[in-house]
């Protein structure tokens, strides 16, 4: 690494020095004169890093003021003190909350039945980001989960900033931690025996979640091996049905998955595998009254929703409930005892849509969708924990409306404001408007796009100049910012 001094006191960029290297891969020998910098733990990548950082620091000095003037303004235009909007797990409400002058969210609940927390119910504080994070430069959260009786917390976290998680395990009756941990952690899933607890584990080398292990609280040195994904292109990933009744294994890569699932009261029973990989076939499931409902793209690309007994999973047994259609993409479903949402895209916008079953089985009626207010939006499921419910939380915002939650009743089609984010400083949105246009293409396509304005500014011009609209990407979702 070379460095010099200009004359105006600002260091010269740092170069770092060259150190050839050749590596064999795939029959393909690639040379890198900067692998040397891949080595954390070498000091001389420390003192490179630390040059460019004071360069940067050098050449940005003149513009600290600026810098800190931004920040404040800002920050004036954020609600520090905030809490979000609980929602309901078993016996709990479950929420978050933020604190002015603090950095990290504290994670909470109360007691609580169907009509939400107990009048009098306490709080008890299940993660203090800001305590957890003490003594480190970084610090994130990553997968959480509960179990079913409320008692045990499984939860990673990352102080490192690269994006690797160690696992840990409170007890929330007694508020202690206890010392088994787990490096390079992704999922976790607890059984509903609630001692049970399955994880992934990373390959130290490919960086991809590869192994599950089975272990239990107290016991996480004595985990067993389950499974492990051989093939480099695919990572894992362990999760719950909504109605809790089976654990769901997928192995996935960018283009093709594969699902095998356990009954949930049975952890140290075996896998079974629902449809065996095949290349660019991608599928997701969930599980109703001895049904998966499996949304697959082996039609088209844009994806269907076929059933299939527990029992007789495979693709031979798959029954049709929504086809494949060229102009709609099913990229969701959210699954309930009464009812399903399919989430879909239709002309660049989200849909969400209310299917009703008529009974126990996969017999269903299309029954409307959720109306939006405004043109160009965004909108997505929100936190939804209760399988037996008829109600459906969600979340919308646009290029004018800020981040809301939403809980859309199931019966009357009434959507009612849970929540929205509130924008201090003096942010009326009754001033701005958003539209949604569409322009042209030399090939025909209609693309289109959401424009937002002030209203008193509004000035109609014949356009002398292409937009860049940006066609070539999938859809981008219309957000507040």
């Amino acid at each position: 690494m070379t460095e010099t001094m200009s004359q105006s006191g600002i260091p010269a960029p740092p170069t770092a020095r060259k150190h050839h290297t050749e590596t064999q891969t795939h029959g393909v020998l690639l040379a890198d004169d900067y692998a040397w910098l891949r080595d954390k733990d070498n000091p001389d990548v420390t003192a490179y890093l630390e040059a460019e950082n004071a360069y940067a620091t050098a050449v940005m000095a003149p513009l600290d003021g600026l810098r800190e003037e931004l920040y404040q303004e800002m920050l004036s235009h954020v609600k520090q003190t905030d809490i979000s909007v609980p929602y309901r797990d078993g016996d709990w409400w479950y929420y978050s909350r933020t604190q002015e002058g603090l950095q990290y969210g504290i994670y909470c609940r109360k007691r609580g039945g169907p009509a939400g927390p107990e009048a009098d119910a306490a709080e008890q504080i299940l993660l203090d980001g800001n305590e957890l994070a003490k003594d480190h430069s970084f610090f994130a959260i990553g997968d959480t989960d509960i179990t079913d009786d409320g008692r045990w917390l499984a939860y990673t976290t990352d102080t490192t900033g690269f994006r690797q998680y160690t696992l840990r395990i409170k007890d929330l009756e007694t508020g202690e931690t206890l010392e088994d941990e787990v490096e390079r952690v992704g999922s976790v899933v607890w059984a509903a025996d609630n001692k049970t607890l399955f994880y992934t584990v990373e390959d130290e080398q490919q960086k991809r979640q590869f192994q599950l292990y089975r272990g239990s609280a107290g016991k996480l040195s004595k985990a067993v091996l389950v499974f492990q994904e051989d093939d480099e292109r695919f990572n894992i990933a362990a999760g719950r049905t909504r109605d809790g009744k089976y654990i769901v294994l997928e192995s996935a890569s960018h283009i093709t998955s594969e699902a095998r699932f356990l009954a949930a009261g049975d952890p140290t029973g075996e896998f079974h595998i629902i449809a065996p990989r095949e290349d660019e076939h991608e599928y997701s499931l969930d599980h109703r009254n001895g049904l998966w409902f499996i949304r697959t793209n082996d039609r088209g690309r844009n994806f269907r929703l076929v059933t299939a007994p527990v029992e007789t999973p495979g693709r031979e047994h798959w029954t049709e409930l929504i086809a494949h259609r060229d102009a709609v993409m099913l990229e969701d479903v959210d699954l309930f005892a009464g009812f399903f949402i399919a989430c879909e895209r239709e002309d660049g916008l989200p849909r969400l849509r209310l299917w009703k079953f008529a009974n126990a089985g996969p017999e269903t009626v299309a029954s409307g969708e959720i109306a939006f207010p405004e043109p160009a939006y965004s909108a997505h499921p929100h936190i939804n924990r209760i399988f037996e419910t008829t109600t459906f939380r969600y979340g919308y915002q646009s290029l004018v409306t800020p981040s809301s939650v939403y809980e859309y009743d199931t019966a009357s089609g009434a959507s009612t404001l849970l929540k929205q984010l509130e924008i201090p400083g003096g942010f009326d949105r009754t001033l701005y408007a958003s539209e949604r246009i569409h322009a042209t293409a030399p090939d025909g396509v209609a693309v289109p796009i959401s424009i937002v304005y002030r209203k008193d500014k509004r000035i109609i011009q014949p356009v002398s100049r292409p937009a860049v609209a940006g066609a070539s990407r999938p859809a981008l979702n219309p957000l507040y910012v």
